[in-house]
Parts: structure tokens; C-alpha cells; sequence
């Protein structure tokens, strides 16, 4: 059944069988099925004379005698198969067929007119250049080769020879010592093969430059005269093969007299040839006349690989003569009526002429007019349909059916070749119109019997009231099908299934079989030209085209009966094949619906089918893993789903034992993708249940792999089949015979649910596109994966800079306030390249970050590859901000250090004057006895007199400063005069000013905040009631000791902690918000923009999405703000994340008077006056990365301190647990969020902004915000846009507002006009010309979401209203739309599960 080596004893009877079987899967070995197994008993006497007795010569056939008795018992259609499978393993084909005893022959060419093949000449090679023909149709020269009876040399072996040069030795023709016996021919003599030789258009391949037939006359000449006479004169050269001749051979010789000059005779001289033989020899070459160059002999010494070249010779002088004969099928015909010969093909004339008719009324017209004009309905115009007459006689029937097909089919490879020719000639011209119709020319110039029985299945598809005959359709389709025609199922040019048409023949099947129909259905699908046609004939022996020179779209199926003793195992009544045209077509891919149709395609027939067979060429698996991501996301969605086929890979041109083992890892990363695909889509499809690809589709890695080698066997067209493919192809087709035998739990498909399943399963592919949106979703969730993970490494990158920036800002406040200015600058200078380093370490950090996730496995990084290089940009852009943040923050602490200097240089001047008065006081007061009121009154003049003339920091110009940087805008544009010349211009300046004026007061307010914080006249107020408990205690000379140390911990440290926890507070709300349960909400901007929609929905409030539309970016900052405010709220959030700073402050200024508390060595500082000075100064070094204290506040605090070391340590300590406490209750009664959040140096907000509001730009139409990734795209798009309406565009006519989408009228012939056309109308196709930067996909297919819908339905008037418009025109689907389905809509929208 499958092999060529049966698995049973078989008897003689069954070897017709087993080599028909063997050659329709079309294995080069099956010539040698033609003998039983030998009897293997052992004689007893080896020397025997009879060693081959009669009775065994019986146990086999000649293999040329099985081959006449095959096309003498088969029909004319069988024969044109058996002809094309000979022809493909490279055998000699029947040319002429003897009948019994040799009495007549036909001439088989109506069996040889299924044969089409490519060569490529000499002549044709520079060009590249082809020819495609039916091989009986080719002008081609015949070379004949015959014999005499008494010739010893084999001249099918030498023909043999002859055509192997250059290629392995290949059994063209048969000869006596293939077999281990020669087998005597019984019914073989006369007949004549023939065989063609086809170059490729390589010299150093080829042996013959040009085509060339070879003919081969089996017997004598003189048991064969008509043969030989055919020969003769249809030959260019007839080689005669003899050893000697006699009489009866002289006179066969004479016959042939008047043509002598085609007559060659070869000549084998042996070592025993007697003189009387070659004077017979010499006599019939004197009789005949033939020149020298006639005569080949084969001399004693020549061994046949010699003599093969000598032969081949000859042959190539022949060919190069001018005048040489070309055989040609009419020559053929007409000599072999001359000759009393039957032709084949005078059975069908009637129905040859019929078809001739046919192809003779499409004439020289193009195709597309022919099909517009003879098959209506696949054209643009629905006119009276033409009438295909195909009798109902099923043998006439079948002749016209194959006469039309190979008539079209070489008609239509005469126009492509045409086509081809004058599209490689445009290319060289380079003009892209013409170009363009030639390509199109060339797809549409497909003509097929398929177009005629399309043609006749759309008539009655349209036909209302169907007549008699259009009613018969059905049936006769139904006959056509059981005979083994493939059925169109579904339209490829068209893309759809006639589903009246199908369902109507289907069931006329079902009837005709008595209801008995229990349907296998197989399918392969595959990109083109990976073998997927020819892997279903060799597999079932069936007849999809295959390489036919048109470019034919749609699915084809073929209905296998299966045998009755097959049914019972099998129980199946039918194999259904379905073969599909090649996906990912380049011819095909530049047509707008071609992935989508390929898309449908794969959906389809794998939904159909019960076996699935990928099959891919070189182990290519990439294109049809598209394909499955449609088709799993497919399955899940569908409703109906009633069965799991069995999925197999089919990898083509794989050789080799060891590729199976050797691909087991490429197999593994196969399921692993196909799972994740599954598992991806079940998350999507709310079915949880399906998490691996099996669960889908029946797949085992390791049976369901299968590497075939490649068909050819060495180089076409001259390569014979190789018998390893044919081999696997049986082997492959084996394993599922028995997987189907083995299955039989399942419950087999009748025609009738087929059709049933089949129907909803179209519905569900053909209008529910979101299925082919999968790939789309797959590329969004994969995007938005990465945009998380880009949106973590942002913010990390940033962390760590803001984190140095502190360190950093503090260290450059520390640095000593007696250096010069020069120190500072060289130290801000010297931060700055450390910053670069830093920000380049964080820079490589996150491209190896990035990197590293695209080497990922999973999250589909394969999907999203295009997008990388954004990423890099942004990554490049991040660092450029942060390089110039940073900066300009540097030279900002730089001018805060230089300011601070000038005010603590007055502050010290002041300082130093009013402790002299506070002294001199003192000692005027010592001299009397006074009450503190009397000491305060004391004090208080002193003081005013001290601070009289303390002046402050100069205030800089800001007006004019903002005027100068105005100034410097203009002059950059080099526009000095001409901004006075137009009214535009004069409008820039005045809008311009207006803005810098209001600017210039708000700087002028900050400045003088910044002045005030830094007025020396405020800061030595500050310490007036310090120096006034001075005065009071140094005079009554109290212990100073706790209060000293409050005051240190009040004046010095609280200032320097606060600004600690401002410093760092801000990126620890951030952490908090990351992390929290709103985190989500933050993780990506797509998730961001459906947390704001979701709540205003639920709002409900016609105003704040006024706001959110026309306002967007001040809304998103105002609800991030107010997000922050509700979380910070929560459970003290604020209140733990600063009590959380201020321990972490804390425990290292504890740790600071520990450490400034003692000696290097460890000891503790001595307890003196003088050390209390030493402690303050360790302090303060030891905080020094940390927090900044000013050296004038400390000096001040400890004017005149009397206290000893060892009890002021104690009382620092105590005041700062004082301290803490103190700030702790602060903490917990202050909860105004806005003005903590003022204090602090990284804003929250900022930070959360920029993470999710991305470009911020909305498109110009519907005022959707970009949803492009990156912070540098260059092109602006959204996912989804909104009515037109809600982005104040209304009709200009009624004013209504416009309820269409941009993506409907970017393709339509509509217009628009705003502020940025002037006014003026613009049409919608062209919107790049304002809006280049927008992409806007046109496709009048994608509908706005329910959640936009039910916002424009339910406040139409409002936004009306608000618009100044009339109320848009709402469909009333749109009124039936629930907040419930509108949030199902915004869920679906942004891929929110």
C-alpha cells in the first residue's frame, strides 16, 4: 500500500498493483517491483547446466511488458497520469503502443499531453530566459534509435550512456541487465519510447545545448515496419544498431532508401565477426549510398563509455546542421494516418474542437477583458451570463473538461511568457507606471478551467428563480467531485465561499453516496513554493496543479473514496484534501488585502480540518508562525468549536540520518513559542483553560515532525525524483493512516455538519476582523511589556542621579566659605565631569538592560524588534535631559553657594560687632544692679543701634534680563526689519511681550522670596533672642549649658534636617506611588490613559470631560496631583515616609557626636570649655555628604558658651531626641500635601508626568493624545481615535458635529478646514500637508469604541452646547450602548483584562 517492498508473499496478479501504486507516489524504484522474492533453497548442484528451470522464468514479467500491458488496460485519463509520473522519475514514455501480437500501434499522444516541463537553452542562458511548453507541443528534434535482430550492443544502455554525462547514471530506458534475469518480452516488441533531453542553461552540465528527442524502437526492425517507418520520417536521424545483415533486414533497409541521409548506421565489430558479416555490412552501406560520417563502429578495443562519446558526437555534428528537422505533433499525426497508425486522440476530435473554439474566441485579447467579458460575475459588470456547454455524457464530459485545461493552461503560459518578457524589458526602463500594469497584467492573467467552473457555480449562486439546466448544476459538479475533480472552495480572487453553490454540490454528494459521507479531512498549508501541492499527489496520487506558470489564489478539495474493505478500518468514508495557494506570496504581497486573506486562509481550512500539515521548506518556520498565532487566537474565540485537529510538521529539503535527532532543540523552542502564543490568547479570550498549544491543537514534538529530503535528485530539468522523498512521503503517509486507525474513538464528520460547521466558522472568520487584529495585539501587548520594563529602568537611571545630585549639592554647600571663588568653580567644574561619568555608567547600564531583554525568550521580543532602535534614541534622549537637569543644577547650587557667601560675609561683619556691643554691655551693666526687664531694655538699644545700617543682597534687573533673552530670540531668526513689515509678525511680538511680561513678574516674586531667606538683616534677627539669654545669663552668671544645646539643635540642625527630608522625600512618594496598588495605574501609558477614562466614565460628569478633551495636559497634571494627595492621605503615607527620613537622619547625627565626641584614638574629648568648639566642628565634618550646617550659625550659638564638653554632649543629645519628637508631632498635625510638596526638591508630580504623559500632542481631528513610545518618535499615532465631533469638527453645512473617524475620512473624498488650512477647505487625504508628524491609518473597517460612542450619545446636546454646534447625527446602534458595554469597550480598547 505504501512501500514498494510489500509486507506479504505476493502473487503474480498483484504486481500491476504494487508498481502503480509505487508510481503514483512517484518512486524511481518501482520498476523493480516487477519479480517475487526469489526462492532462496538451496540446490544441491551448483554446477547445474539448469539453473533457471521454466517453471521459476514464471515468477516475473518484463518490466516493459507490464508497462504495455498498463497503458493497453488503462483509460485515457489513467494513462496521461502514468505518463506524468514516468516523466518525472526521468523514464522513456510510450510513444508508440503495439496492440497484441504486434499487429497495429497508436500514437500515445494524447497520454504524453499532461507533460509540461522547463528548459532553459544556450541561447536563452545570458538572459536568464525559459521555456515552459507541453512537451509534445515543442518544436523538438527526434532522434530515433532501432535495431536488427543479430545486434550484441545494447542500444538502450548506450542511449543510457549517452544521456548520464555530467549526472549520475540514470535507467532512462530499460535494458537487459537492470534485472538480476532477463526476462524475455512477451508483448513488448514494437513498442516505441521516447524520451526527452532538456538543458538548464549550463555548459559545463549540459551535453546538448538545445532540447533533443530520443526514440527507442524495442525488437527488430524487420517484426515492426510501420514503426520503423514512422521513425524514419519523422526523425532527424535514425541511429540503426547491427552486427550484420540479411536479407529480409536489406529489404526493411531499402524501404527507407530515399531518406538515406537520415540513416546512421552503428556497427559493433566483435572479436569473433567474420569477414561474410562485414561484407554484409559494406554491401547495405554501397546499396543505401550513405557517406562515411554514416558509419559508427564500435571496434573490439572501444570499451561503451568510449563509444557512448563517439555516439554523442555524431549526434552533436547532426544538430548543428541549419536545415534540421523539428518533430511536431502534426507532422506526427499526419504521418501515422499515412501509415495506417491509430492516434489516441481521434476518440475525443469532437471535443478537442470544442475546447479549440473556446481559446480561439479569446484571440489576442487580454485575459482580464475576456474574463469581463465571457465570465460576468467575477467582473466589474453584472451582465448576461455566457452558457458553458459541457455535455452530460461523463466520458465526452471528461475529455472536453481535460481539453480545456490543457489548452487554457498553454495559452495562458504563452501570455505570461509574453508578460515576463515585456516586464524584464520595463525594468530596464525603469518606468514605474508601466511597470505597475505589467505586474498587475501578470496576476490577473490566470485562466483556468477553475474561472469556468467558478463561473458555473456563481450562476447558480445569483440565479433567483433557477431554471431546469441551472438547477442540474449542482449535480453535475456532484459527478465531477466523485470523479476525482477538485472542488473551489473558496474563491481566492475574491476571497470568499460561495456558500449556496458548496453547500448544493456538497449535498448532492451526500445523496449520490446513499448518505453515507463520514468526512477525514486533511489539509497542508504552507508558504509558496514550499511543496505542498506536490506532497498531497505524491502522498494520495491526486492532481492539484503544481507549477503550472499562473498564480491561481483560493483552496481546492478533492474527495478520496475510500475503498470498501478500507472503510471498515478507517471508518471513513472519504478523505478530504484540501489544498491551499502558497501564503506569504511576493507576487500577491503587494495587494492591499493579501494579510488578511492569508490570514482568513490559515484560519479557515486548519478550523476544518481534522489532520493539519504545515509544511516548510529548508526547516523555514518563521512565516507560518503568523499564521498559527492567527489561528490559535481563532479557535479560542470561536463559539461553536467542536473539534482539535492533529496538527503536523512537514520540514522539506532536510537530508540526512541524523537531522531529526539534531533538530530536537529547534523543535522544543518551537512548542515553547506555539504555548506561549496559546497561553497569551487565552488571557485574552478569557479562557483560562487553554494554556499550552496542545490544548488547542492535537501536536506531539516528536511525532509530529517530519523531515523529508528533496524531491529532486541532482539538477533539473533533467534531475530524476529522488526515491528518499518518496520514500518519507509513504513513510509520513503511513503514521497517519494508522494515527487515523488508531483514533477511532471519535465521532466522524457527515457532509451535512461539515457544511453546517463549515458556515459558522466562515461567518465567524469573515466578520469578526478583531481575529485579525491578533497579530496587532500580540504587538501591543509585547510593547507595552517592554514599555513597563523601559519605564522601570527610566526611573531607577533617574533615582540614582537624583541620589548623587543630593550627595553632590550638599558637598559643594559644605565646601570651606574662606576659599576663593575659583575653588568653588573648579569644584563645580570637577562635579560636572563626574556627573557625565555617572550618567554614562547609568547610560551602558540600561542598553544592557535593553539588550539583554530582546535576547529574552519570552514576552514576545521577536514581535517588537522594529521598535528597538526607538528605544536606543530614547535611552540617548533620557541621557541628554539628565546630562543638562543635572548641570544646570550644579551651576544653580554654584550661584546659591555664591549668594550665601555674600550674605554670611555681612552677616560675620555684623556678628562680630554686636557681640563687641553685647560685651560692652555687659560690662556697663556689671556695675549696678538690674531686673531682666531692665537687662532686656538694655539689650534692645544696643541692638537697634548694632543693626541699623545692615544692608542686604542686591536685587538683580529681571525685567530687563527677560527683555535681553527676548532680544536674542528675535535676533537668532535674523528677522529684524521683517518683523515690522507683517501683520503676522506684529502679532508674534505683541503675544511674545504679553507672555514675558507676566513671566518677568513671576521671576521678580521669586528672586525677592530667594533674597529674603538670604537677608542678613532676617538671620541676625534670628539669633537676637539667643543673644539676649547670652547677655542675661553671662550677667547673673547662670549655667548656659541645655539652653546652648537646644539652641544648637533648633538653629543648626532642624534647618539642615528639614532640608534633608525635602531633598529626598520626593523620590521616596514616587517609590511609594510605584509600588503601591495603584502602581498599575503608573506601569504604562496605555494603562494610565484607561485609569483616567474608566474614572471619568464612572464620574459621569459632562465637565471634566470637557476638560480632559480640550485641557488634556493641565488635566492629567491636576489628576496626578490630586492621585497623589488621595495616597499620601492613606494611613499617614506622608506622616511614615518623612518619620522614615528623619530616622535615617537622625541615627547618623548620632552617630556623628558619637564619633566627633572622642579622640582619633578613641578617647573621649576632654572635658573643657574649649572642646565644646572641637565637638561642633566634628560634627559638622562628619555630616558633611549628608546634610549642610552653617558656620556662622554655629559660631553664633556658641558666643560665649560657659559650659563644659562632657555635659553639652548630653544635652545635644537630649535636645535632639526633643527634636525628633518635635517633628514628629509636626508631622502628624500638618497635612497639607501642596505645600510639603512645594518644599521639595524632586517634584512627584513631575516625575509621575513624565513617566506617562508621553508627546502629549492630540490628533488634529478627535483630540486623542499619541500613544507613540520613546521620547523621540517622529511620528505621531493612536491605537483608537474618537467621533470627530468631540474634537469640536463639525459639518460645514448643518454645523452638526461630525460622528465619522479620522481613520474613515483619511480614505474618503471629504474635506476639513481649521485655523491651520486658514480657513480653506483641504481634503482629508492629504492632511500630511498640516499634520506630517500624524499617522493616521485609513480604513473605513475600525470603529470608534463603545466608550467613546456613549459619551458623544449621552451628552450630544451638552457638547452641542459647548461647541456652538448642532447635535451630531447618532446612529441608533449607538443608543443602545450600556456604561457597561461602553467600559467593556474601554477595556478592550487599551487590552485591559
Amino acid at each position: 500500500w505504501v512501500s514498494c517492498q510489500p509486507s506479504h508473499q505476493i502473487q503474480l496478479p498483484e504486481i500491476p498493483w504494487y508498481f502503480l501504486r509505487n508510481l503514483l507516489q512517484i518512486n524511481a524504484e518501482c520498476r523493480s517491483c516487477v519479480q517475487l522474492p526469489a526462492n532462496d533453497e538451496e540446490n544441491d548442484d551448483l554446477f547445474s547446466i539448469d539453473l533457471c528451470t521454466a517453471e521459476e522464468s514464471h515468477n516475473a514479467i518484463n518490466a516493459l511488458d507490464l508497462i504495455v500491458a498498463l497503458f493497453f488496460c488503462a483509460d485515457s485519463f489513467l494513462q496521461q497520469e502514468i505518463a506524468l509520473r514516468m516523466s518525472m522519475c526521468q523514464f522513456s514514455l510510450p510513444l508508440l503502443l503495439p496492440h497484441s501480437n504486434n499487429s497495429q500501434c497508436s500514437l500515445m499522444l494524447w497520454a504524453l499531453r499532461g507533460i509540461v516541463k522547463e528548459w532553459r537553452p544556450h541561447s536563452l542562458s545570458e538572459s536568464k530566459g525559459f521555456i515552459e511548453d507541453t512537451i509534445v507541443e515543442a518544436n523538438i528534434p527526434l532522434y530515433s534509435f532501432v535495431r536488427l535482430k543479430n545486434s550484441s550492443l545494447s542500444k538502450s544502455q548506450m542511449l543510457n550512456l549517452v544521456l548520464s554525462r555530467g549526472q549520475q547514471s540514470h535507467n532512462i530506458f530499460m535494458h537487459k541487465d537492470m534485472e538480476d534475469r532477463a526476462f524475455k518480452k512477451e508483448i513488448a516488441n514494437g513498442l516505441v519510447e521516447v524520451f526527452w533531453y532538456l538543458p538548464c542553461g549550463r555548459e559545463n552540465l549540459d551535453i546538448f545545448p538545445e532540447p533533443v528527442a530520443f526514440a527507442n524502437l524495442r525488437g527488430d526492425i524487420c517484426e515492426s515496419p510501420a514503426q520503423f517507418s514512422f521513425l524514419v520520417h519523422i526523425s532527424t536521424a535514425t541511429f540503426v544498431f547491427l552486427d550484420k545483415v540479411e536479407d529480409k533486414e536489406q529489404e526493411s533497409l531499402n524501404s527507407v532508401k530515399n531518406m538515406r541521409e537520415k540513416i546512421f548506421l552503428v556497427v559493433n565489430h566483435k572479436e569473433q565477426s567474420d569477414r561474410e558479416d562485414m561484407m554484409s555490412v559494406k554491401t547495405t552501406f554501397e546499396k543505401l549510398g550513405l557517406p562515411k560520417s554514416n558509419v559508427i563502429r564500435k571496434d573490439k578495443t572501444n570499451n561503451t563509455t568510449f563509444f557512448s562519446k563517439k555516439l554523442c558526437a555524431s549526434i552533436k555534428t547532426s544538430l548543428e546542421v541549419a536545415t534540421i528537422n523539428k518533430i511536431t505533433t502534426n507532422l506526427m499525426h499526419e504521418k501515422a494516418t499515412e501509415l495506417g497508425l491509430s492516434v489516441d486522440e481521434t476518440k475525443s476530435e469532437e471535443q478537442k474542437k470544442a475546447a479549440e473554439e473556446i481559446i480561439e474566441a479569446i484571440g489576442e485579447q487580454s485575459i482580464l477583458n475576456y474574463k469581463k467579458l465571457h465570465l460576468p460575475l467575477q467582473g466589474e459588470n453584472w451582465k448576461r451570463l455566457s452558457k458553458l456547454e459541457i455535455k452530460l455524457d461523463k466520458e465526452k464530459r471528461d475529455f472536453f473538461l481535460k481539453w480545456m485545461k490543457l489548452k487554457l493552461d498553454t495559452h495562458s503560459r504563452k501570455n505570461l511568457f509574453h508578460l515576463r518578457n515585456q516586464f524584464k524589458e520595463q525594468c530596464k526602463t525603469k518606468d514605474a507606471e508601466l511597470i505597475k500594469g505589467l505586474d498587475k497584467a501578470l496576476l490577473e492573467s490566470s485562466l483556468g478551467i477553475e474561472h469556468y467552473m467558478r463561473e458555473m457555480g456563481l450562476i447558480y449562486e445569483f440565479s433567483q428563480k433557477p431554471t431546469d439546466d441551472i438547477s442540474r448544476l449542482p449535480l453535475l459538479a456532484a459527478e465531477m467531485v466523485l470523479d476525482g475533480h477538485p472542488l473551489e472552495l473558496l474563491d481566492g480572487d475574491a476571497s470568499n465561499i460561495p456558500e449556496k453553490w458548496v453547500s448544493a454540490v456538497l449535498n448532492e454528494v451526500h445523496n449520490k453516496v446513499g448518505k453515507r459521507s463520514r468526512l477525514l479531512v486533511l489539509t497542508v498549508l504552507g508558504v509558496q513554493s514550499s511543496g505542498k501541492s506536490t506532497l498531497l499527489n505524491t502522498m494520495f496520487g491526486v492532481q492539484f496543479p503544481v507549477s503550472s506558470g499562473r498564480c491561481t489564489r483560493g483552496a481546492y478539495m478533492i474527495f478520496l473514496k475510500v475503498n470498501e474493505d478500507y472503510r471498515r478500518e478507517l471508518k471513513y468514508d472519504f478523505i478530504v484534501l484540501i489544498d491551499t495557494e502558497g501564503l506569504k506570496s511576493a507576487d500577491l504581497a503587494q495587494l492591499e488585502d493579501s494579510y488578511e486573506h492569508d490570514n482568513q486562509l490559515a484560519t479557515f481550512v486548519i478550523g476544518l480540518s481534522d489532520i493539519a500539515i504545515i509544511n516548510t521548506a529548508m526547516e523555514n518556520v518563521t512565516e507560518m508562525k503568523d499564521i498559527l498565532q492567527i489561528a490559535v487566537h481563532a479557535f479560542l474565540r470561536m463559539t461553536h468549536i467542536g473539534k482539535k485537529p492533529a496538527c503536523h510538521f512537514v520540514h522539506q529539503n532536510v537530508a540526512g540520518v541524523s537531522a531529526h535527532s539534531k533538530c530536537i532543540a529547534e523543535r522544543k523552542r518551537l512548542l515553547d513559542q506555539l504555548d506561549e502564543m496559546t497561553q497569551i490568547a487565552s488571557e485574552m479570550e478569557k479562557q483560562p483553560t487553554a494554556k499550552l498549544f496542545t490544548d488547542v491543537l492535537n501536536y506531539d514534538m516528536e511525532k509530529n515532525n517530519w523531515n523529508i529530503p528533496g524531491l529532486w535528485h541532482g539538477t533539473p530539468p533533467m534531475a530524476p525524483v529522488n526515491t528518499g522523498y518518496s520514500e518519507a512521503v509513504a513513510d509520513f503517509k503511513k503514521h497517519l493512516l494508522e494515527t487515523i486507525k488508531s483514533n477511532g474513538n471519535n465521532e466522524p464528520t457527515q457532509i451535512p455538519e461539515f457544511l453546517e460547521w463549515m458556515t459558522s466558522l466562515w461567518r465567524t472568520v469573515k466578520y469578526e476582523n478583531f481575529i485579525f487584529n491578533f497579530r496587532n495585539t500580540l504587538v501591543a501587548y509585547a510593547y507595552d511589556n517592554l514599555c513597563k520594563a523601559f519605564n522601570q529602568w527610566d526611573w531607577e537611571f533617574r533615582k540614582e542621579i537624583h541620589s548623587w545630585q543630593h550627595t553632590t549639592e550638599v558637598e559643594i554647600l559644605n565646601a570651606d566659605m574662606d576659599s576663593q571663588v575659583e575653588v568653588w568653580n573648579k569644584l563645580v567644574s570637577d562635579k560636572k565631569e563626574e556627573l557625565s561619568g555617572e550618567i554614562k555608567k547609568e547610560e551602558m547600564k540600561m542598553n544592557e538592560k535593553l539588550k539583554e531583554y530582546f535576547k529574552r525568550k519570552d514576552q514576545r521580543v521577536n514581535l517588537i524588534e522594529k521598535y528597538k532602535v526607538d528605544f536606543l534614541n530614547s535611552i540617548k534622549s533620557l541621557t541628554n535631559e539628565i546630562q543638562q537637569s543635572g548641570r544646570t543644577k550644579l551651576d544653580c547650587v554654584l550661584e546659591l553657594k555664591l549668594s550665601k557667601k555674600k550674605a554670611e560675609e555681612i552677616q560675620r561683619k555684623y556678628r562680630v560687632l554686636i557681640e563687641e556691643a553685647v560685651m560692652r554691655l555687659l560690662h556697663d551693666c556689671k556695675m549696678s544692679s538690674l531686673s531682666d526687664d531692665q537687662l532686656t531694655k538694655e539689650f534692645e538699644k544696643m541692638w537697634s543701634a548694632s543693626t541699623a545700617n545692615v544692608s542686604g543682597l542686591e536685587e538683580r534687573d529681571i525685567v530687563g534680563c527677560v527683555l535681553k533673552q527676548l532680544k536674542k530670540n528675535f535676533s537668532n531668526r535674523n528677522v529684524n526689519q521683517e518683523l515690522l513689515n507683517t501683520e503676522l509678525k506684529k502679532y508674534e511680538i505683541d503675544l511674545k511681550l504679553h507672555i514675558c511680561g507676566i513671566a518677568s513678574r513671576e521671576f521678580l516674586k521669586m528672586h525677592r522670596r530667594f533674597l529674603s531667606n538670604l537677608n542678613p538683616h532676617g538671620q541676625l534677627e534670628k539669633y537676637k533672642p539667643g543673644y539676649l539669654s547670652d547677655f542675661i545669663d553671662l550677667y547673673k552668671e547662670r549655667d548656659d549649658c541645655q539652653r546652648k544645646a537646644n539652641d544648637y539643635i533648633q538653629l543648626c540642625i532642624k534647618p539642615a534636617v528639614e532640608d534633608f527630608i525635602n531633598r529626598s522625600l520626593g523620590v521616596d512618594i514616587v517609590d511609594e506611588i510605584l509600588t503601591s496598588h495603584h502602581s498599575a495605574e503608573y506601569s504604562s501609558r496605555s494603562f494610565f490613559q484607561y485609569s483616567i477614562q474608566k474614572e471619568l466614565l464612572l464620574k459621569d460628569d459632562f465637565d471634566t470631560f470637557v476638560k480632559y478633551i480640550n485641557s488634556y495636559e493641565n488635566y492629567v497634571k491636576n489628576w496626578i496631583f490630586q492621585h497623589i494627595q488621595q495616597q499620601m492621605t492613606e494611613e499617614n503615607t506622608l506622616y511614615k515616609l518623612k518619620n522614615n527620613k528623619l530616622q535615617v537622619i537622625v541615627k547618623k547625627i548620632t552617630t556623628a557626636i558619637d564619633v566627633a565626641s572622642k579622640e582619633p584614638d578613641g578617647v573621649s574629648l576632654p572635658n573643657n570649655n574649649k572642646s565644646i568648639a572641637k565637638l561642633v566642628s566634628g560634627i559638622r565634618e562628619n555630616l558633611i555628604k549628608d546634610i549642610s550646617i552653617s558656620v556662622e550659625d554655629e559660631k553664633s550659638i556658641l558666643f560665649q558658651i560657659q559650659s563644659t564638653c562632657h555635659p553639652f554632649i548630653n544635652s545635644v543629645n537630649m535636645a535632639l531626641e526633643n527634636l525628633a519628637t518635635q517633628l514628629r508631632d509636626q508631622f502628624l498635625k500638618s497635612e497639607d500635601i501642596m505645600e510639603t510638596v512645594r518644599k521639595l526638591t524632586v517634584k512627584p508630580q513631575e516625575e509621575l508626568f513624565r513617566r506617562v504623559f508621553g508627546c502629549g500632542i492630540q490628533c488634529p481631528f478627535c483630540k486623542t493624545p499619541c500613544e507613540s513610545g520613546g521620547k523621540d518618535h517622529t511620528l505621531h499615532s493612536a491605537a483608537i481615535h474618537r467621533p470627530q465631533g468631540l474634537g469640536k469638527y463639525k459639518f460645514n453645512k448643518t454645523k452638526r458635529l461630525v460622528e465619522r473617524l479620522c481613520t474613515t475620512e483619511v480614505q474618503s473624498n471629504t474635506k476639513f478646514k481649521n485655523t491651520d488650512t486658514k480657513g480653506e477647505f483641504h481634503p482629508y487625504k492629504d492632511y500630511k500637508t498640516y499634520y506630517p508628524d500624524w499617522q493616521i491609518p485609513p480604513d473605513a473597517t475600525i470603529e470608534a469604541s463603545d466608550y467613546w460612542k456613549y459619551i458623544l450619545m449621552k451628552y450630544n446636546n451638552e457638547f452641542a452646547e459647548e461647541y456652538e454646534a448642532e447635535p451630531a447625527n447618532i446612529p441608533e446602534a449607538w443608543k443602545k450602548i450600556s456604561q457597561e458595554d461602553a467600559l467593556k469597550g474601554l477595556k478592550d480598547a487599551f487590552n485591559v483584562k
